[in-house]
């Protein structure tokens, strides 16, 4: 009877450090490491550098880079390695740190819908001076809110509305209800694609195909 063959799995191996470089380069690591001439060990050294580095070779020569990729020789020795290293050996303690946590922008204004430009602008206008140019500013504010605001919520508002949110998102400082202003209607500010011109962006579309 023919003797069974026997099959290694990979998940019968020892787990690779940077699973990116593949097994191979982890052997010829682990074969580094075995070396003990320091000169024949700083010429593999050196040619495994230039394997690691043709997978990017655009960034090969770029100092930041090659940093990087003999950090990654030192890591995948297990940081077990006597080279003669252009840069400092890495600290393992420090590359074992957890970076500290991002510090996400808070976006605690409501009326999350207006988008966060006309935010911006509302409180860029608050700071301008009074007069004509600050009120047409506030008025095209005001229009936008009312487009956003039909866009992603229904097919009509009252602009009574649009002016409360103003006067909140302002922190009171702007108050169009007072002054009597009229926003552009509905029908203006979104207005509906016409069959005619979706046909023309449909046909558009097969020709960019």
């Amino acid at each position: 009877m023919e003797e069974q063959k026997k099959y290694i799995y990979n998940t019968d191996k020892p787990p690779l450090v940077i699973p990116e470089y593949g097994r191979y380069i982890h052997q010829m690591v682990e074969y580094l490491k075995t070396i003990e001439d320091k000169e024949e060990r700083n010429k593999n050294a050196k040619a495994i550098i230039q394997l690691l580095g043709n997978k990017n070779p655009h960034l090969r020569d770029v100092p930041d880079f090659q940093h990087k990729l003999w950090d990654h020789l030192y890591i995948m020795a297990g940081f077990d390695l006597d080279i003669d290293s252009p840069f400092p050996k890495p600290d393992p303690v420090v590359l074992r740190e957890k970076p500290e946590k991002l510090a996400y922008p808070k976006k605690g204004y409501k009326f999350r819908y207006y988008g966060h430009i006309i935010k911006k602008m509302i409180d860029v206008a608050v700071t301008w001076e009074e007069g004509e140019l600050k009120d047409r500013l506030i008025k095209t504010i005001a229009n936008h809110m009312k487009k956003n605001y039909l866009r992603w919520n229904k097919d009509y508002v009252d602009d009574e509305v649009i002016y409360e949110h103003l006067k909140i998102l302002s922190d009171g400082k702007i108050d169009l209800k007072a002054e009597g202003n009229e926003l552009k209607d509905a029908s203006v500010l979104v207005r509906k694609r016409s069959k005619n011109n979706y046909s023309k962006h449909k046909n558009y579309k097969k020709k960019q195909r």
